[in-house]
């Protein structure tokens, strides 16, 4: 009966508590951040009395920009001042209007302003731009084209 007490003895060497032990801790952090990347741009359409030229128009098509954060951003457009290409005989003024909505991680009903994003996530955002003409002035024939600057930032 000897062999039971070498028996024991064996196992209670392969169950041994090591000498020591150490806790290793891992920490990170996740710094706020934004990627923008343009999908489509946008195609203005003239209306049926010149006083306008939109994406919101029959025929036009809002720009597409593919939005992926972290969360702890805040979306926007810059205001549009003129037309980077517009017709000699367009001299009357324009009044640039550039909005945007997402669809996706983050839901943003059409805005001009800012709007804050808390959640990470993946959105698809819709950028359209009007151009207005006040009283009695129109477009003219020509070739238009005009830059939306989409922001995301701390």
């Amino acid at each position: 009966m000897e062999s039971k007490p070498v028996l024991a003895a064996l196992a209670a060497s392969c169950l041994a508590v090591p000498a020591g032990a150490a806790n290793v801790t891992f920490e990170g952090s996740v710094t706020p951040t934004c990627t923008l990347t343009v999908n489509s741009n946008g195609i203005m359409k003239v209306s049926a009395n010149l006083q306008s030229l939109s994406s919101h128009n029959a025929g036009g098509q809002a720009g597409v920009v593919q939005l992926t954060t972290t969360g702890g951003v805040q979306v926007s457009v810059d205001p549009v001042t003129d037309a980077d290409l517009k017709p000699s005989a367009d001299t009357s003024a324009t009044t640039w209007t550039p909005t945007y909505a997402a669809a996706g991680a983050h839901t943003i009903s059409e805005t001009g302003s800012a709007t804050t994003l808390s959640a990470p996530g993946t959105s698809t955002v819709s950028v359209h731009l009007a151009g207005t003409k006040a009283g009695s002035d129109r477009f003219a024939a020509g070739d238009y084209s005009a830059t939306v600057v989409v922001l995301c930032e701390e």
